[in-house]
């Protein structure tokens, strides 16, 4: 028998979502078009406008495979190594999430700034951090440094190490040992924390505020942009640059979407007689 609360909770549940993502977006989009499609194309296709979106591609380009890298990196060191201050460690890893990202991007002015302590240094090798891109990437992948770790790292706690040591035992390589079998058991949370990062470096702007000087032209993020033309009074080209970042967010959520369904469609489609998944879809290696 169904409970009386099912249909309250459902229109409570979709009520909020509506009020706080469904709204406001769908009110963004109609300002952004009100006054026409040509408006909203003519306001971000400006010479400010197409660098801020180049400069915003370049630093998800740079800033999200070096958090991949170290996030995955990290978990293994974490999952599967136990040594002194591990604890801590992980701790710090979810340092970004805890402080605000104003405080990060002064925190990175006060070490590679031209007062800072690596500044003067930097400055004399002709090597700009602040108001420049080196700091708009490191601000941005300070940040979202946590995601890719917290999620691959209860998978790889989860899974274990008996594969990885029959492989081993078999004489396979640490990098094929990867490659063919950790790799594959961490994909999914991988995906999911990419996406995560993705969205995150796309749409930061503490921290990039800080570093960056905001200069149009030159250091001006899209979310700078947008704020921008909010306090410059250009609303078609700040609600049209939001757009823009909605619609990445959109694609990056889409194609999470489709990894995750396909993964379910196959699960749900698996016979009890099937191999598991675990070694059907991660094989022990042979040493041919």
């Amino acid at each position: 028998m169904s409970s009386p609360w099912k249909w309250p909770l459902r229109i409570l549940a979709l009520g909020y979502l509506a009020g706080l993502v469904a709204l406001p977006v769908g009110s963004i989009f109609f300002r952004a078009f009100q006054h026409g499609f040509g408006a909203a194309w003519d306001a971000v296709t400006t010479p400010d406008a197409l660098h801020a979106l180049w400069l915003t591609f370049v630093v998800v380009l740079i800033a999200v495979p070096l958090n991949t890298v170290f996030g995955v990196g990290m978990s293994l060191i974490l999952a599967r190594h136990r040594f002194p201050g591990a604890w801590l460690l992980d701790a710090f890893v979810d340092l970004p999430l805890a402080v605000s990202p104003v405080v990060v991007g002064i925190a990175l002015v006060l070490v590679y700034g031209r007062s800072g302590w690596f500044g003067d240094w930097l400055a004399g090798h002709g090597i700009a951090v602040i108001f420049s891109l080196p700091g708009i990437v490191m601000a941005s992948a300070t940040v979202s440094l946590p995601y890719v770790v917290r999620e691959v790292l209860p998978v790889l706690q989860e899974i274990g190490t008996d594969q990885e040591q029959a492989a081993t035992t078999l004489g396979a390589k640490p990098f094929a040992i990867f490659r063919r079998i950790t790799l594959p058991s961490i994909r999914r949370s991988l995906a999911y924390g990419v996406t995560l990062t993705t969205a995150r470096v796309l749409g930061e702007f503490g921290a990039v505020v800080v570093v960056s000087g905001a200069i149009a032209g030159r250091t001006q993020t899209l979310t700078l942009f947008i704020q921008d033309g909010i306090e410059n009074l250009n609303v078609v080209g700040a609600y049209a640059g939001a757009v823009i970042l909605a619609l990445i967010a959109l694609g990056v959520l889409a194609i999470l979407g489709r990894d995750t369904t396909s993964e379910g469609r196959k699960r749900r489609w698996r016979s009890p007689s099937d191999p598991s998944p675990s070694s059907s879809e991660t094989p022990l290696l042979s040493t041919t």
